[in-house]
């Protein structure tokens, strides 16, 4: 990709924008922003986009869709993210990795301090300020509502409006002390912000490349992905609804020349901006045997998603490299449209979104012995048919452990070298905790209201 390497003064523009304090939210954006033009603002927004955390795809380890064995697990595999696969929040290693709090807050800095200056942007288009500005309410949603999900309580398992959500940062004032919002109030913000996004959001579609930028489309997206996690379905299938009529396409799986649909080069591809399992993630494991039992026979996934290496070991093709930076696709929208209206008991509908991905997925003879099964389905049935087709789909995408926590919270199990881990239903470890650097930095940070 072009992706985000077209600045290059942004190497020397960003010691000015980041200093060395890091009070309060353990984040780092000290001094003074410097930019005036609207090539400036653009590299700000581009070093953001470059630099965006991988947490979707790390997430993916605490979930059931990948195995760790001492067969393909190196010393440094395991010292780095054995911790994160087994649960163990209480002491894990000092080598284990870490989920990008602090970058998410620089991000959120960068697209506040966009916000403000709006007014004061040079050399730009007015059009150009205004898209500009767009994507920055869209980074200050997308990066709130990622926090909110890693280090709060599900929204559909608690009472929003009673439990502390993280902290929501509206100002680019490193002055601020800032204190942990309600969930309901998080949320919240995060609508505000995509309905903000739309009045400025002018570019439909980027050129492939340039792709891991927001758009217009990129809104509908998620604010339906939003509804989704609140178990708000009347609002999850009209945004779902109004993403497929402007991006509808689906990449055919069963003929013979195809692009894999999490690739930024897809039809399907909507924003391509996180590299959800980069190549030191997907060496650490191998699909689940859970997730690839799954697969129906006929189903062109299997044989495409995953490579088959011996009877019960297989690889994973769609993942690995920057081809697969993949945050929002239009798949994604069949399927929350397809759940939205299952949960409402629109089954209709609900059949009608589910079988035009199907349709894509399957060979014409299995396709139709499959759609037979769904139409005869019971409406609790359906539900899991599509949840379990979401865990097909959209396998290794960042998606399963979020859908684990909006759920049912289920117990999982996980073995490594004869030993076995274990998370139990509704386990509090479903919900990261605030960094230790962070709240030794700001005690108060996880009081509210």
């Amino acid at each position: 990709m072009k992706v985000k390497n077209s600045i290059i003064w942004i190497a020397a523009l960003m010691p000015a924008i980041f200093g060395s304090c890091d009070r309060f939210l353990d984040i780092t954006p000290t001094g003074k922003v410097i930019a005036e033009t609207g090539e400036e603002y653009r590299a700000l927004l581009t070093y953001e986009y470059k630099y965006f955390p991988k947490d979707r795809g790390l997430a993916t380890l605490r979930s059931d869709e990948m195995n760790l064995s001492k067969a393909y697990t190196s010393d440094l595999d395991y010292s780095t993210y054995f911790d994160l696969w087994r649960w163990n929040d209480d002491a894990p290693s000092t080598t284990t990795t870490y989920f990008g709090w602090r970058r998410y807050y620089h991000a959120i800095y960068i697209a506040n301090y966009v916000i403000q200056h709006k007014d004061e942007i040079t050399g730009a288009t007015a059009g150009e300020v205004r898209q500009m500005v767009g994507e920055a309410y869209m980074m200050r949603a997308y990066c709130h509502f990622l926090l909110a999900n890693l280090y709060a309580q599900p929204y559909t398992h608690c009472q929003p409006a009673e439990t502390r959500g993280i902290p929501v940062l509206l100002e680019a004032d490193v002055n601020a002390v800032p204190r942990s919002s309600s969930l309901k109030a998080v949320f919240e913000q995060v609508l505000a912000d995509i309905t903000e996004a739309q009045e400025y959001l002018n570019v439909e579609t980027w050129e492939e490349g340039y792709n891991y930028r927001f758009n217009t489309v990129s809104a509908e997206a998620l604010r339906a992905r939003v509804c989704l996690y609140m178990g708000d379905w009347a609002g999850a299938l009209s945004a779902s609804e109004a993403v497929i009529g402007k991006h509808g396409t689906l990449e055919d799986l069963t003929g013979s020349s195809y692009t894999l649909p999490n690739s930024y080069k897809s039809a399907e591809s909507i924003v391509a901006l996180e590299q959800i399992m980069p190549a030191d993630y997907t060496a650490i494991g191998r699909p689940s045997a859970s997730l690839l039992a799954l697969y129906r026979t006929g189903d062109q996934r299997k044989g495409k998603f995953y490579k088959r290496v011996t009877s019960s070991v297989s690889t994973l093709v769609k993942g690995g490299s920057e081809e697969f930076n993949c945050s929002f696709r239009s798949a994604e929208y069949y399927l929350t449209a397809a759940e939205a209206a299952a949960r409402q008991n629109d089954r209709e509908t609900a059949i009608t979104y589910l079988s035009a991905l199907m349709a894509k997925r399957y060979d014409a003879a299995n396709y139709a012995l499959v759609l037979a099964q769904v139409r005869g389905m019971t409406a609790g049935q359906l539900v899991q048919e599509i949840m379990d087709e979401r865990c097909r789909e959209l396998a290794f995408e960042g998606h399963r452990w979020f859908d684990l926590r909006r759920t049912t919270m289920p117990s999982l199990r996980k073995t490594y070298d004869g030993e076995t881990f274990a998370l139990d239903t509704l386990d509090s470890r479903y919900t990261l905790r605030f960094p230790s650097e962070a709240v030794e930095a700001n005690p108060g940070i996880e009081l509210w209201p």
